[in-house]
Order: structure tokens, then sequence, then C-alpha cells
């Protein structure tokens, strides 16, 4: 691979260190990790001294706000980070000849479809998260044609703040758990995403374009909830309730299933049931 750089914003958050978990030899000591601490990506000046000083190959970039609820009455701090910053990143690939491969959400769309999301699917986004990250999206396609955003879709992990984690800590305490049915998506391990991002760096692929990456079949949260307390002990499933509908201060897609045809035919590869990628995760977290 030469010698290929390759830089990982938002270093330190949960996709980030699932990028660091599965970096391949190959290219680890290829890589320079920025966490938001060390690159705050609204901070335009840093981040085009940060391209000046070395010659990226490809950027990866996990940093966003990703607080949904918060999001709501937060929103310039949002569109700061998920949509104008974003432009300016995708600006600096442009004129550093850098391939930038952006995440993005299922929460682009607005929940109305009963058949899984295709890439070309109308955006319609129903809460201020979704609208600051299809922002984006318009921003990258407008500055940049070497990109790859990737949709993905109730993204977790052992890492950060998630649903998994939130989950298996509330059970292991022994708490009761009321889990909403009213939303159908599909659970992705992060683990799984970053190894498609490292397979995108590893085999130069110039397929540029939007995609959608999520693990394979369709959940509720209570079906999710429900898998969690399952690969725990089965004695955790008595811990779990299920209500239709479940308060929250951001409206949410009723349905948010990816469609991974394009990927398939593209990259050929075919991702993991999630039931069968959770279990995974817990027997070797």
């Amino acid at each position: 691979m030469g010698n290929q750089r390759i830089l990982i914003t938002g270093a330190s958050g949960q996709l980030g260190q699932c990028l660091k978990a599965t970096v391949p030899g190959s290219l680890a000591d290829q890589v320079l990790w920025a966490s938001r601490k060390e690159l705050d990506l609204t901070d335009s000046e840093a981040v085009g001294a940060l391209f000046d000083t070395h010659q990226f190959d490809y950027c990866i970039n996990t940093a966003a706000y990703t607080a949904v609820d918060k999001a709501e009455s937060d929103r310039d701090a949002a569109f700061a980070l998920n949509a104008e910053a974003v432009g300016h990143l995708a600006a600096c690939c442009e004129k550093h000849h850098t391939v930038l491969i952006h995440p993005s959400t299922d929460y682009v769309f607005g929940g109305m479809a009963n058949e899984p999301y295709s890439e070309q699917y109308p955006t319609a986004p129903i809460n201020v998260y979704g609208a600051s990250k299809e922002a984006g999206e318009v921003a990258i396609k407008e500055a940049l044609e070497a990109h790859f955003i990737v949709r993905t879709s109730w993204l977790y992990s052992p890492y950060g703040h998630n649903f998994y984690r939130s989950i298996r800590k509330k059970l292991e305490e022994g708490a009761e758990l009321t889990i909403t049915t009213d939303q159908t998506g599909t659970p992705t391990n992060g683990l799984d995403l970053a190894e498609f991002f490292w397979k995108l760096i590893s085999e130069k692929a110039s397929d540029y374009g939007t995609y959608h990456y999520s693990n394979e079949g369709e959940a509720t949260w209570y079906d999710f909830a429900i898998a969690i307390a399952s690969g725990l002990s089965k004695k955790r499933e008595n811990q779990v309730a299920s209500t239709e509908h479940y308060a929250t201060f951001a409206a949410r897609p009723a349905y948010s299933v990816l469609s991974k045809e394009k990927i398939k035919e593209v990259f050929g590869v075919n991702p993991q049931n999630w039931k069968t990628s959770l279990h995974q995760l817990i027997n070797h977290d």
C-alpha cells in the first residue's frame, strides 16, 4: 500500500473505536487517529492546516453529532458538525485528492415505506438529527466526487453510548425494562460496519457514491432488547416488557430498514443477520 495515509476523525467515539479494533495489520501504521479533542471538525482552520501538512489518501469521518433528542433544541450545534463542518471537510478532501468515507443514517428517511429503502428513495427526515445528516450528504456531493456516503442504522458495539450497552448494563443490574415496538429497523454491529470501511480502503474501491450498510433482517427495539436478554441468559427475558409507544422528544421513523442490494452487487458484501452478529458480540464482550 506504499505510504498511504488515512485520517480517522472522531477517533474516540463509538465507530472510531470499532475502526481501531478492526484495522488490518497492513494499514495500522498508516492511520492518524484524531479524536474530537485533537481535531475539532467545526474549526475549519485547524482542519485545513492538518490537510496542508499531511497527504491523506483516505479520510473516514466518524465525528458526528448523534444525540437525537438533544438535537431538537440544539439545532445549530447539530448542523454545525453534521453539515457545515462536513462540507468543509469534503472541500479539503477535494483540494488534496483525498477519498472521503462518511457514515450517514437511516434517519434521513421519513419512515413511511413498507419495504427496505434503496439508495435512490427520496429523503424526508422528520427530526433535526436526520435533517442535519441529510444536509451533510448534500454538502459532500456538491464538493467532492471521490466519496462514499454509507448510511447505516441502529449502530451498537462494545464501545461508547448505545442501546446494546445500556440495555445490557440495566439487565445485569436486575432492572425491569419497558421497550417500544413502534419502530422497525435493523440493529447494526459497528465492528461489521468498520470492517466494510477497511475493505473499501484495502481494495482501493472507486465505485463512489451513496450506499446502505446494515446487518440483515429487521427488528423493533423490543425485539433487539429481547435478543440481548436472551444472549445473556434466558432468564433475563422476563425483565423485558413491550409497549406500543414510548414518548421521545424527537420523532423517529416508524420504519427504516435499509436495502443492501447495491453493496452486494457492487462490492460482493453479504452482511450477517443482526441476531447472528449480536450473539457473536455478546459471546466475546
